[in-house]
């Protein structure tokens, strides 16, 4: 069996080792990390050594903030070949040299102190502790990095010349210049950032006895290995807090099942479906605490502040639970729980919503109002959301524009105050003319969505399952027109008035043919044992009984569509007219 060397260490622990003598091998890729690495490198260490911006708040002999491990083994001349860890090191080193520049001439106590102690990180030093200025305490051999010496020569001079335009210059120039703005804010209390950052940054060395171990142990580490999740990190928590309560069992077994929930029912684009529960339930929480500001922190930190003190309360836990309950319901359309029809077609509409910002504030209405639910405000609110998201997508492009509105309304939700959106009202004249020269190309969000929501417009429309794919059809077909050329304006192909919802199933056989043609496809038909389903959009089965769709047509549809819009508007009182 392999041998492993495995010990928790700070960073002055790792770096003022005498033995330290670290390596970047020639086999190494080269230095991949860009200024955005950096930045949140930076905001997450300054977030950890100084809490809520305030210096005492921390607590220097608990605290701890890992930084990953490192998997190095001790090459033929004694030197630790990095494996795994290279970035990291490298953009420590970066950090602490950029310090270590700023401390200059500084005589007090703290900044000599804390200078000595980078400079034995960053140097090798003799059996008195003195720095040797021409041995660094690594090395990089990359065989592909240009830039390598570069680096080297930032370690050594503690300068990134204008000239130098590597990764490691922007890298150091970006730590330069937050260092200097830290600077100017704590100029009493600049020793202690870079202080925190040696003595409570925490790095896990992996030291193996040979190169193939070590490789073996990097495999395992990127391939096979699942890296801790945000929920992990909360699991943890969650279950010291039950362990202590004496119900660490139950707490397992919610948890089990709470995990194989949200396993079936969110499927994030980033992070496990539990972090998505979690996310969903932080608005709640930020509504609660006042928070209007349109940049969302990161999972983690928000809640590990105060040494992760939301999570220590029970509430929060039976939430999480009620929460995805909610959202199961939500995504199987459940009947029991949503008794009105009405609160079904809207739930089904806004899962085509243009961006997913509806399900927080879904989410946030769900725990403020659970203990006393009532499915007709319910169905009020869902209408309310559909139609200023809705217009909201149309003259304000981005997801990230949605947020400031939307975070507001949360606020009003918990402090039971109406949403109105009272702020945000549309100028009639100006979304009219958007509707109606808007290019809704298949490919934008709102397209679909404007179709989800004008198809429940109609109320024989049954409600589909969300399993159901649908796909965008062009009621006047493309090739049509490049055979006929019977439209005289192209753009009304693109135009709200020529397209609809269609099962794909459908809309594969559909989507080349004259109407003539396209009829049969829309109502189904039987043809010896073949049987094809017509769809279930129930404007086109209606649309079908027509001899022909031609432009007329269009232009009359797009612009009752449009009508019907403004009107949707202006009942829930969102037009300044």
């Amino acid at each position: 069996m392999s041998k492993l060397n495995v010990d928790q260490k700070t960073i002055k622990e790792l770096f003022m080792d005498r033995k330290a003598d670290f390596l970047i091998p020639d086999y190494q890729r080269p230095y991949a990390w860009e200024e955005k690495e950096c930045q949140t490198l930076w905001e997450d260490i300054f977030a950890f050594a100084f809490p809520d911006d305030d210096y005492s708040k921390f607590d220097s002999d608990n605290e701890e903030y890992y930084l990953g491990s490192v998997v190095t083994f001790k090459n033929e001349q004694g030197k630790m070949e990095i494996i795994d860890g290279q970035q990291r090191l490298t953009t420590l080193m970066l950090l602490l040299r950029a310090f270590y520049e700023r401390f200059g001439n500084m005589q007090d106590s703290n900044s000599i102190s804390t200078r000595e102690n980078i400079e034995k990180c960053i140097w090798k030093t003799d059996e008195f502790g003195r720095p040797d200025k021409n041995a660094l305490k690594i090395n990089s051999e990359v065989a592909s990095d240009n830039d390598k010496t570069e680096f080297l020569d930032i370690l050594k001079m503690g300068i990134a010349k204008k000239e130098m335009k590597s990764r490691y210059a922007v890298n150091y120039r970006y730590f330069q210049e937050q260092i200097d703005v830290f600077l100017q804010k704590y100029p009493s209390y600049f020793s202690y950032l870079p202080t925190r950052i040696l003595n409570n940054c925490i790095l896990l060395p992996i030291e193996a006895e040979s190169q193939n171990t070590a490789l073996r142990i990097f495999s395992t580490l990127n391939d096979r290995g699942k890296p801790l999740s945000d929920a992990d990190i909360f699991k943890s928590q969650l279950y010291k807090h039950y362990s202590q309560k004496g119900e660490k069992n139950r707490f397992i077994e919610q948890w089990k099942l709470l995990e194989e929930k949200t396993d079936k029912i969110f499927h994030p684009q980033t992070g496990t479906p539990m972090d998505e529960l979690f996310t969903r339930y932080m608005y709640y929480e930020r509504a609660k605490q006042g928070i209007k500001s349109s940049t969302t922190e990161a999972l983690r930190k928000f809640y590990e502040k105060d040494h992760y003190a939301l999570l220590k309360n029970d509430y929060v836990f039976s939430n999480l639970i009620e929460l995805a309950d909610f959202w199961d319901d939500v995504t199987n359309l459940n009947s029991d729980r949503f008794e009105n029809d009405d609160v079904l077609r809207k739930l089904f509409v806004l899962n085509y919503a243009p961006n997913g910002m509806w399900t927080y504030f879904v989410s946030v209405y769900f725990i403020q109002h659970k203990d006393n639910w009532n499915n007709a405000e319910f169905e009020k609110f869902l209408e309310k959301n559909i139609a200023f998201i809705w217009a909201y997508a149309l003259t304000n492009s981005g997801v990230n524009a949605l947020r400031t509105p939307i975070y507001a309304e949360m606020i009003n939700l918990v402090e039971n105050r109406p949403v109105t959106f009272s702020d945000f009202k549309f100028d009639k004249a100006g979304l009219t003319n958007i509707l109606q020269t808007y290019e809704f190309s298949n490919r934008r969000p709102i397209t679909k969505s404007m179709l989800t929501w004008w198809a429940y417009q109609d109320e024989k429309q049954e409600i589909l399952s969300l399993d159901t794919v649908l796909e965008i059809e062009h009621i006047f077909a493309r090739n049509r027109q490049e055979n006929e050329k019977s439209l005289q304006d192209e753009n009304n192909l693109e135009c709200l008035g020529n397209k609809a919802l269609l099962e794909k199933r459908i809309n594969i056989r559909a989507s080349d043919y004259r109407f003539s043609d396209k009829k049969k496809y829309y109502q189904g038909y039987t043809k010896g044992k073949t049987v094809k389903e017509r769809t279930h959009i129930n404007e086109l089965l209606e649309l079908s009984l027509k001899d022909d769709f031609n432009e007329k047509d269009i232009i009359q549809r797009n612009r009752v569509i449009v009508d019907k819009f403004i009107g949707y508007l202006r009942k829930e009182n969102l037009l300044n007219e």
